[in-house]
């Protein structure tokens, strides 16, 4: 058996009640208290547990947070919410879906322990009626970049119409008036946003796109190069492609250039989110920035400030995107 706060309590000759206040720094007690069960805990050798500190506290300043896999591209969301959290004397405890309903009995059983105070969700696939059962049974829930409708509880989102828009417009400034969409997954929201905020945009500058030109990937490499080998082979024509992310676009970088095509003088090149491989194409991608810092932080603290109750809570937040210009819409100037 480890030493417990009975142990303690008694060393020092105090209730186990002042022995908690003590760990917790509430309450009015006496330096010469203090000292006795200091001294106590030290010669015991005793670690309160992250469990019983938090029963005393009535939260365990712990957040947990849960994610599809522990893949790069949550890289940036999870950084921040780790340095808001920090700053704010809470810790992390990372959740994964790997396993499907194995992993949303162990959250359960997380949930039921009360391990900790609040859970931030991106991408729950096939588990946000689940998500949202925990929600409606108390526990604060914040999801973040959601690829499903609207759920009925805080969220982070990014403005992906805005974007979409945003790439169209890019492309209709330097003259693209036949471009390719690689899109992803037509069940996500993401999907459908970015593509209709691009399609609208071209269709006010009077230009319906061809259904050809519109080809469903699943957010991958291998689905941009497929694409593009498969338009040409089809004989569509097209001077520009919307990748729906920057994998995606970076596959139809490899592609062209593997048919001789120059970017951008023949095609430009457009992404989304901005994550690490944009800068590593070549030319370096054009795309649209998905703020994931940003939403991560804003998320750490939309999801704090339910836990903590905060009359000024918001509801959710939407985190802006933005245009980043690079060589794969961009010809260098010649001197």
């Amino acid at each position: 058996m480890g030493v417990t706060i009975a142990d303690v309590a008694s060393r020092a000759g105090v209730s186990k009640t002042t022995v908690s206040r003590v760990l917790n720094g509430k309450g009015e007690i006496s330096e010469d208290t203090v000292s006795k069960v200091r001294k106590a805990i030290s010669e015991l050798g005793y670690v309160p547990s992250a469990g019983a500190v938090g029963l005393a506290r009535g939260t365990t300043q712990m957040i947990g947070m849960l994610v599809p896999d522990l893949a790069w591209a949550w890289a940036g969301i999870v950084q921040a919410v780790v340095e808001t959290l920090e700053a704010e004397g809470f810790g992390l405890r990372m959740l994964t879906w790997n396993r499907g309903e194995e992993s949303l009995r162990r959250l359960g059983l997380q949930v039921a322990a009360k391990s900790f105070d609040g859970l931030l969700v991106i991408e729950p696939e096939g588990a946000l009626g689940s998500i949202t059962e925990l929600h409606e049974a108390g526990l604060p829930v914040v999801l973040i970049d959601d690829r499903f409708q609207r759920p009925g509880f805080p969220y982070v989102a990014t403005t992906n119409r805005e974007g979409g828009e945003q790439a169209a417009r890019h492309l209709l400034d330097i003259g693209r008036r036949r471009p390719l969409v690689v899109t992803g997954p037509d069940e996500y929201g993401c999907t459908q946003e970015r593509l209709g905020g691009f399609v609208d945009a071209y269709a006010q500058a009077g230009i319906e796109l061809d259904p050809r030109r519109i080809i469903c990937g699943d957010f991958l490499f291998d689905d941009g190069r497929s694409a593009v080998a498969q338009a040409l082979a089809d004989g569509v024509e097209f001077d520009a492609v919307f990748g729906h992310n920057d994998p995606l676009a970076a596959g139809v970088i490899a592609a062209l250039h593997e048919a001789g095509l120059k970017i951008p003088r023949d095609v430009a090149v457009v992404g989304f989110d901005d994550v690490e491989v944009a800068s590593y194409t070549y030319p370096a991608l054009t795309t649209i920035r998905q703020p994931m810092r940003e939403m991560g932080e804003a998320a750490a603290r939309l999801l704090l400030d339910h836990v903590r109750r905060s009359p000024e809570a918001a509801p959710s937040r939407i985190v802006p995107t933005s245009l980043v210009v690079r060589g794969s819409t961009l010809e260098p100037s010649s001197n």
